[in-house]
């Protein structure tokens, strides 16, 4: 589904193609991928046009997947006004409403945040290109100086359970990642962040909540596609897809 042949070609931005890497999602696939030049001027006009055309921010780079022989990376957007969820949203959203408390905090470093990061990183992601390092690749991979960032907390009782890194942007919210304590696995934190990401955009009166890419081939990815009605770019324009329609690929 990926395709930039329909990025304005009048603006004056460059945009520049990776050579191949080893794909972060599929294994034994080879990657590309199209990111504009890190040396533009990024405000939050231009974001809204990018994040509307497929792309994604990792620290400073704004970037989408230009494979050659591959179209698995689906970026999904959701419309916050239409959500519909489905029953176990429906329970884990009652279950920890009453319980958790959201609490808004800037794009800066924290030690309690990062000692999370770490904890999650070495459960869940151990071998990944994301495992922890230091503090200063933490803060660049979740923060840039031109969006606009925050960290909210997700506190029971006072604890820090979850952290949802999130751009605040004019036309929605970009959830950019989440990390959360891995011994409160069965709490379904990860699905609640998402959840209230949804119902803020809402109150905010923000149409739009983008998740980041959907992969039907990666366990990691997959479970976006729960969350209903959503939107997945074709690379030509935004696709609707229903309740119970299966996206492409999805079985």
């Amino acid at each position: 589904m990926n395709n930039h042949d329909d990025f304005d070609k009048s603006s004056a931005y460059a945009l520049y193609v990776s050579q191949e890497h080893s794909c972060s999602y599929l294994q034994e696939t080879m990657a590309r991928t199209l990111f504009l030049d890190p040396a533009a001027k990024v405000d939050a006009d231009l974001y809204q046009q990018l994040i509307d055309r497929g792309f994604r921010r990792s620290g400073g780079y704004l970037y989408q997947p230009a494979c050659a022989q591959c179209e698995a990376c689906v970026s999904l957007r959701l419309p916050a006004g239409e959500f519909q969820p489905d029953r176990s949203q429906r329970r884990n959203w009652r279950r920890n409403r009453q319980r958790i408390s959201v609490i808004p905090r800037p794009a800066q470093y924290q030690p309690e945040h990062f000692d999370l990061y770490c904890r999650y990183q070495a459960d869940r992601h151990a071998d990944g290109a994301m495992a922890c390092s230091d503090p200063r690749q933490y803060m660049g991979f979740l923060t840039c100086d031109w969006a606009d960032t925050r960290f909210f907390e997700f506190r029971r009782e006072g604890e820090l359970l979850a952290v949802a890194v999130t751009d605040l942007l004019p036309r929605g919210l970009s959830s950019i990642y989440t990390f959360f304590d891995p011994a409160s696995g069965r709490d379904g934190l990860g699905v609640f962040a998402l959840l209230w990401q949804i119902h803020h955009a809402a109150e905010l009166g923000k149409p739009w909540v983008y998740p980041g890419f959907w992969i039907a081939g990666s366990a990691k990815m997959s479970y976006k596609s729960r969350y209903r009605p959503l939107e997945a770019w074709t690379g030509q324009t935004w696709r609707r897809f229903g309740t119970h329609e299966p996206l492409v690929g999805e079985v």
